[in-house]
């Protein structure tokens, strides 16, 4: 144990390793706190279509030399698809799963297809697992990221807590929100690009395709043990944040992937909250 300790004390003292850990807890706890409203509004499966959107998004980005700088191309593209799925969705005559799928394979498809016909680099099977997976990307973020991973964070922390009595009244009874005044429309679509946002910033942490999992695994573990919409927030908050600490220290002692090592955290987590919450009856 002690042994361990000091490993981890070791690693501590690089820079690089403390601004990972410190992007990867305030991604974790923006996952959490929309993760909840995900799942009850029946939002999950969008959380899924915008990271392949993002991953498609990101392959341009490589394809045109500005890997560094995808962020200011990844998130406008994720935040515009993200009001097109929900403008979309509202109209009877497009199934939105179906939609969402179609967006969803297609993007996987055009990413996937641009970085084979130009290739940015020698290696195309790491930058694909890199993109989709994470693995080690969040240990090799420049400080212009940092500072847009804490920012953007900063503030979707503080729109959520800004507007949490609406958020909670559109995610409960959107129409009984809509008859006492709220624009209801209007926190739908700020929901829909906060979740675009996470999307993004998580891509570093986990990948494209289990950024969706980081988002969800820690409401549905604290929706097993707590039964009432504040206490599953904190839960999931608190959740979220332990699971991605443990996940990327154990990664990075282990020299394993961190994406994959965090969202196996939150399943291990995940299974004794659901055995919890059947011995305590909730």
């Amino acid at each position: 144990m002690n042994n361990i300790i000091s490993v981890i004390n070791s690693y501590l003292q690089f820079a690089f390793v403390r601004n990972a850990i410190t992007v990867g807890v305030l991604i974790a706890l923006c996952s959490s706190l929309l993760g909840v409203t995900l799942v009850l509004k029946r939002y999950s499966y969008i959380g899924d279509g915008l990271s392949h959107v993002a991953f498609g998004a990101m392959a341009v980005a490589n394809v045109l030399g500005m890997a560094k700088q995808s962020t200011f191309i990844v998130m406008p593209v994720t935040v515009f698809v993200a009001v097109l799925l929900l403008k979309t969705g509202q109209n009877k005559k497009i199934n939105g799963d179906a939609l969402i799928a179609m967006l969803s394979v297609g993007a996987l498809a055009f990413g996937y297809m641009l970085m084979n016909i130009f290739p940015p680099g020698s290696n195309i099977s790491g930058d694909v697992c890199v993109t989709l997976f994470g693995s080690f990307s969040i240990l090799t973020l420049s400080g212009n990221q940092v500072i847009v991973c804490v920012i953007m964070s900063i503030v979707v922390i503080s729109i959520y807590i800004m507007f949490y009595n609406r958020i909670f009244a559109v995610t409960f009874d959107e129409n009984f929100a809509k008859a006492t005044g709220i624009k209801t429309d209007r926190f739908n679509l700020l929901i829909a690009v906060i979740i675009a946002v996470i999307i993004v910033l998580g891509m570093n942490l986990v990948g494209s395709l289990l950024i969706s999992a980081l988002v969800i695994f820690p409401a549905l573990s604290a929706m097993r043990i707590i039964n009432n919409f504040k206490g599953v927030v904190l839960c999931s908050a608190v959740i979220s944040v332990l699971c991605s600490f443990l996940g990327m220290v154990v990664s990075i002692v282990m020299s394993a992937p961190v994406g994959s090592t965090i969202v196996a955290t939150n399943m291990i987590v995940f299974i004794i909250c659901f055995i919890a919450g059947k011995i305590m009856g909730i």
